[in-house]
């Protein structure tokens, strides 16, 4: 399967002549497959799930979110998170019983270089167990090296202030490249960039412009080193996608990186209404995180013109989504009656839709195969299994409704092609404009069963 997966989206990059006329901003949507056949994202489509290190790991070395907890009294406590670092085996279980086909963490800078100049070799052991055992279970290991977690002893000298970043961060992602790469992971380089950016800005008072040139310069970098130690690895940069403003917000950093990602990954949440709560200050004047996650507009169709905005930029370069979920309070339902199963369901009709009207989407990771810190607090849940972290202290795994969604559709290759969405598409202006409006999408009338 690992050398299917890489031959799968290396194949992509030669389709680019046969997919560009399908993939114009005014491209008919194509009906779909005829009812009573299977999904139509066919055998060979990459599902997976994905969780990053600090979210999930517990038992926390330092590092500058530590630090940010610290200064910030209003956020809940770190705690051990969901303690994936002593659950891993079974974690990993749980994410091959739905027959995905990767599994996506981080590795944690701060876990294996707790001093300057000072490699941690228990460190390292921990992660060789843990992408072994997603191996072993079957699964494609992509490997995230910067999901926004640096050490504390970088982040006194300044974090993505001080001048010798770049050089220590490569220093750190070469031992994690050369260590892995027998493996054959796919990998990637930097988490969302720009929300990376964000959170130094605000954390950190970091120069946000100053940053985004070094993160180019890194994931540039480390591309090549990449590629000279694993020729046909498979390499990108998330992006965090933001409806309406794409291209402001994440197109800088992809003019400097574009020509180096094997395919374009691309993280989609919400539509582009902007959010109900915002981050507010506390009597202290620290920040607190922002809330009301859960709140935000959601909307699955918008994940269709998030693919279409980077076809068109990146004609038949291979698609991949690596994250998307939906937030609830606690794990509460949602006053809107909208499941996560719902969700799950209704974003894979479009990916689907998306693939059959020329784009080359390739895979999708779900966020996230469990709850996990959101980066300030454990409200916002996102994942297929429940854990609440703040008042259960087994941190039982309890499955939501879409574990066994998920199952069915990755069995399935899709959802059946007579399904229609339970949230159909919404006015154009609330989705992602101007494609939205310029070129919108409908839901066809299902073919009727036989």
């Amino acid at each position: 399967m690992r050398r299917r997966l890489h031959a799968l989206v290396l194949a992509g990059l030669a389709t680019a002549a046969t997919l560009l006329p399908v993939a114009s901003a005014h491209a008919t949507p194509a009906t779909p497959p005829a009812a009573g056949t299977r999904g139509g994202l066919g055998p060979e489509f990459l599902w997976g799930v994905a969780a990053s290190g600090f979210q999930s790991e517990g038992h926390a070395p330092d590092s500058n979110w530590m630090h940010y907890i610290d200064a910030n009294p209003g956020w809940d406590r770190y705690r051990n998170s969901i303690d994936f670092r002593s659950r891993f085996q079974s974690d990993i279980a749980l994410a091959a019983s739905l027959g995905t086909k990767v599994f996506r963490i981080g590795i944690e800078w701060a876990r294996l270089q707790p001093e300057p100049g000072v490699w941690d070799e228990a460190g390292f052991a921990f992660y060789d167990q843990v992408v072994d055992d997603i191996v072993a279970n079957g699964m494609e290991p992509m490997l995230t090296l910067d999901h926004w977690v640096y050490p504390g002893w970088e982040a006194e000298r300044g974090g993505w202030k001080n001048p010798d970043m770049v050089t220590d961060w490569l220093a750190n992602a070469r031992k994690v490249v050369d260590r892995y790469t027998s493996r054959n992971p796919v990998w990637v380089t930097v988490n969302e960039p720009v929300a990376y950016i964000m959170h130094e800005v605000r954390q950190n008072d970091t120069d946000a412009d100053q940053m985004l040139d070094k993160v180019a310069q890194v994931h540039n970098q480390i591309y090549d080193y990449i590629h000279q130690v694993q020729p046909k690895a498979l390499v990108t940069s998330n992006v965090g996608y933001v409806a309406g403003a794409e291209s402001q917000v994440n197109g800088p950093l992809m003019d400097r990186i574009g020509d180096k990602l094997d395919f374009i990954g691309v993280d989609y949440y919400f539509a582009v209404d902007p959010p109900k709560s915002t981050t507010v200050n506390l009597p202290d004047g620290s920040a607190a995180p922002p809330v009301g996650m859960w709140e935000l507009p959601i909307r699955p169709e918008g994940i269709y013109y998030a693919l279409q905005h980077y076809s068109q930029k990146f004609p038949g370069k291979p698609l991949w989504v690596v994250e998307n979920g939906m937030p609830t309070e606690n794990g509460k339902p949602r006053p809107d009656g909208y499941t996560r199963s719902d969700h799950l369901r209704d974003t894979v009709y479009w990916l689907t839709r998306a693939k059959a009207d020329g784009m080359n989407v390739v895979g999708y990771n779900y966020w996230s195969l469990t709850d996990n810190y959101e980066w300030g607090s454990y409200t916002p849940r996102f994942g297929l299994y429940s854990v609440d972290a703040l008042t259960d202290p087994n941190l039982t795994r309890k499955a939501t409704d879409a574990v066994d969604t998920y199952r069915q559709i990755i069995t399935a290759s899709g959802v059946p092609a007579a399904y229609e969405p339970v949230r159909f598409p919404a006015e154009c202006h609330l989705v992602d404009p101007p494609a939205s409006c310029d070129s919108p999408v409908t839901v066809p009338t299902a073919v009727p069963a036989p």
